[in-house]
């Protein structure tokens, strides 16, 4: 999972837009700037994960225990807006206009990082759709 070490936020609130279509397996969201990278750490808040994981129709908040989210139809394009100080992280489906999900009273004591995995390819070709992540200009 890569946190592209390029544009991070340490207050504020911001949003991004991510378009996913095409896609059968990815994960998105923001994760602090500590976390560790190696393989086997669970993706969670306690770690410094706030994700969302789909996977073929099933759309889940990775927390411990998983959140299981209701999916309307295909999703194409997340939306992820984060107010630092209020420690908020909230998922929207940007086509439908629906709130999916909001992990509130988070801690966040260092920068934030946008996180994308794309998810690997199977020997089909399938998965193979890029994710794209838009900075959404935004006026307070």
């Amino acid at each position: 999972m890569s946190s592209g070490k390029r544009q991070s936020f340490s207050s504020g609130r911001f949003y991004f837009e991510v378009q996913g279509k095409d896609k059968t397996l990815w994960s998105l969201g923001v994760a602090r700037e500590s976390i560790d990278i190696k393989g086997g750490t669970a993706l969670t808040p306690e770690t410094g994960y706030w994700t969302l994981l789909y996977n073929k129709d099933v759309l889940v908040f990775k927390d411990n225990p998983d959140v299981r989210l209701p999916l309307r139809a295909e999703l194409q394009k997340v939306g992820v807006f984060v107010d630092y100080d209020e420690g908020l992280v909230s998922f929207y489906d940007v086509e439908a206009r629906v709130h999916l999900y909001s992990a509130t009273g988070c801690t966040f004591s260092e920068p934030l990082y946008p996180v994308l995995y794309p998810g690997p390819c199977d020997y089909e070709g399938n998965n193979s759709a890029p994710l794209i992540i838009s900075p959404v200009n935004q006026t307070d």
